[in-house]
């Protein structure tokens, strides 16, 4: 449909189609994601069948079956150790690691996911993947149990075509850059093995330390270990710890990165004395932290990141308010990023204190904060962005990644912090066929959001055209510096 998403309001309508007829064809910023780099670094890689590419890593789908009453591994799921914390990259799930119960049959799986589609009618998923189909496979068949077979048969014969390797469908989708996010014990080889093919796609890198830095997870000191090994720093005390992440840091930025990310649940900040950070890391190192003081070296931690892109001019990025695996059996049995991560109530005004402090007023850094608390945006987040140099929001994540949820944002943050304090749109996913769809749905409720701005009389036609190129494309860009 044409005009899906846009008011119903006549006026609106036609100045939003107007207005997204403008941006719909601009390339994509993706400057935060979590596409495996290996998708590019072999130029004949295949995705395997439509379960491998749209189920199985898709914990949107799995989680709304399981809350049904549906076994992950009905859906495929397989049983297996995660990776470390703050490892976003998953191991492409291979047919022979499906569990016995699925008999490894990716077709059944499907089935059982078509049968059950009513479940994602009217939400984000939903919506995502029916464009995706259309748009991306040129299928227009409603996803039910009649025509299961007919749809996968359909996709597997796409994903069969030279069209649809990785590298082909970068350049059908228009992506101009592509960031990844790697532990900061990543080698970077399959970035490598991209650059040195030749191909001309920008695929670059983003610092994830959390695995390191966060003391209290599971395999932080295994992490410490190989951080030493990659880093050629004998971690033995805390200076040579923050050495060996600034090397690190140093060699994503030779490899392109232009960010860093970090996961923390709050957004809690704290500057300890030398002392005070040598005493925790050495009790962290012999197993000896308490919660409390893995929560006060996170919340330093934060603040030595912030002073370290001050230096190197990689821009922050924090991502706060995740429960993260909250459900311990899913945890157990599946590992890590399994659909069971819940939205916990935030606060920034007093938690990033010390951090604003040090750099708050800094117009050469940038940090772009992201939160699943709706509550803070026009409280907290438009206020402080509204005023600190230092600041740009993220756009809506992860449960508000949503037309309503991108509605909401808008309507609570432009009127305190402008758009020039919002840091555009980026699409975070590991589903590498839903990219376009998910900009197309920002670019859309931009659209219609402006033109019922320009309808009411808050903006003119030249506000609105300037305002819907910059929620689209222009801000992501210069928020990630991306110009090089």
């Amino acid at each position: 449909m044409q005009d899906r998403y846009f008011s119903t309001d006549p006026a609106q309508r036609a100045a939003a189609r107007e207005l997204y007829a403008s941006v719909k064809d601009l390339p994509l910023i993706c400057p935060h994601g979590h596409v495996d780099p290996r998708l590019f670094a072999d130029p004949d890689y295949q995705f395997g069948s439509p379960v491998d590419l749209l189920i199985i890593p898709d914990h949107y789908i799995f989680r709304m079956l399981y809350s049904q009453g549906i076994p992950l591994a009905e859906l495929g799921i397989p049983s297996a150790v995660s990776p470390p914390t703050g490892q976003c990259l998953r191991d492409p799930i291979k047919r022979e690691d499906s569990p016995d119960s699925a008999e490894g049959d990716h077709r059944k799986i499907w089935r059982l996911v078509c049968e059950h589609w009513h479940l994602f009618r009217a939400t984000p998923t939903g919506i995502w993947l029916r464009d995706e189909l259309a748009d991306v496979f040129g299928i227009k068949l409603k996803l039910n149990r009649a025509n299961a077979d007919a749809i996968y048969d359909a996709i597997e014969e796409k994903l069969q075509s030279e069209a649809f390797r990785p590298r082909a469908l970068f350049e059908r989708f228009n992506i101009e850059v592509l960031a990844t996010t790697d532990a900061a014990t990543d080698r970077l080889e399959q970035h490598q093995a991209i650059r040195d093919s030749g191909w001309g796609g920008r695929i670059i890198p983003t610092f994830r330390p959390d695995a390191v830095v966060n003391i209290a997870s599971d395999g932080w000191r295994e992490n410490i270990d190989r951080l030493s090994d990659i880093s050629g720093e004998t971690l033995r005390d805390y200076s040579s710890y923050i050495r060996a992440l600034e090397g690190r840091r140093e060699h994503f930025k030779a490899m392109g990165a232009t960010a860093t990310d970090h996961a923390a649940l709050t957004a809690y900040t704290e500057c300890l004395s030398a002392s005070e950070a040598e005493a925790i890391f050495q009790r962290a190192l012999a197993g000896q932290a308490t919660d409390k003081e893995a929560a006060r070296f996170s919340g330093h931690m934060l603040v030595e990141m912030a002073r370290m892109s001050s230096e190197d001019g990689l821009v922050m990025q924090l991502h706060v308010g995740s429960w993260r695996d909250h459900n311990p059996q899913i945890h157990a049995r599946y590992g890590r990023d399994m659909g069971a991560d819940i939205p916990i109530r935030s606060e920034f005004t007093k938690n990033l204190k010390a951090l604003l402090d040090r750099f708050g007023n800094r117009r050469d850094m940038t940090l772009v904060l992201f939160n699943l608390d709706e509550t803070t945006y026009s409280r907290e987040l438009a206020p402080l962005a509204g005023h600190y140099p230092l600041l740009r929001l993220g756009p809506p994540w992860w449960f508000f990644d949503s037309w309503l949820g991108m509605t909401r944002f808008l309507d609570a943050v432009v009127e305190t912090a402008g758009i020039y304090n919002l840091a555009g749109f980026n699409d975070d996913t590991r589903a590498y066929p839903s990219i376009p769809t998910r900009h197309d749905v920002w670019r859309r409720v931009c659209a219609d959001w402006l033109a019922g701005q320009f309808v009411r009389g808050f903006i003119d036609e030249e506000d609105a055209q300037a305002m819907i190129r910059a929620l689209a494309y222009d801000l992501a860009k210069q928020t990630y510096r991306l110009d090089g």
